[in-house]
């Protein structure tokens, strides 16, 4: 794997986040984010491209359709070894992206407040999130994907030290992944089955 050159950011939850951040920024890593994930990072001193300004798609719909778009999606999941795919990439002048850090709107959390309702529910449905990381995942060959906060030191170690992440590390990341969209989906399917 080449050193990770550019990285999507959005998370929820923001622990942590900084110190990774500026681990990335001494590297040169180009960071792209969303919403209040770039606000976050701008208030850090981190400098980010807005997601909307790199693929020229603004967020829609109440910021229901941020990040689902080709550019972002195809930075994730090409193969790094098809040429095909390179050259697919190259025609569209879509760019890599080598690392992913998401994580996922609080379903369960909103979900267990008393006197939620309905439809604050299911506005806490993350859509992006788990469509980005599932694309990550399958791509964990090239891309590192990080969905949980207490994997940042780990990451943070390994970036320091030679500017990527081993194969082992990112096969650890993408199981817990897998594991986390299918948890975070059963929630939401049990909360639907009670209605």
């Amino acid at each position: 794997m080449k050193k990770i050159e550019r990285a999507l950011i959005s998370v929820s939850d923001k622990s942590g986040l900084m110190d990774l951040a500026r681990v990335l920024v001494a590297m040169e890593v180009e960071i792209l984010s969303t919403g209040g994930t770039a606000r976050h990072l701008s208030e850090g001193g981190v400098k980010v491209i807005e997601v909307a300004d790199y693929t020229g798609s603004a967020e829609i719909l109440d910021g229901r359709v941020k990040t689902l778009h080709p550019q972002i999606h195809a930075g994730l999941l090409y193969r790094r070894d098809l040429p095909e795919h390179v050259e697919q990439m190259r025609d569209r002048g879509f760019g890599p992206i080598d690392l992913l850090v998401v994580n996922l709107y609080p379903f369960e959390a909103t979900i267990a407040r008393p006197g939620v309702t309905f439809e604050e529910a299911i506005e806490n449905i993350d859509i992006g999130g788990p469509c980005l990381l599932r694309a990550a995942a399958k791509n964990f060959a090239s891309v590192t994907a990080i969905c949980d906060s207490g994997d940042y030191p780990k990451v943070m170690s390994e970036l320091t030290a030679d500017g990527q992440t081993s194969l082992e590390t990112r096969l650890y990341l993408a199981k817990k992944i897998f594991r986390r969209t299918s948890e975070y989906d059963g929630a939401i399917t049990a909360y639907l089955a009670q209605k």
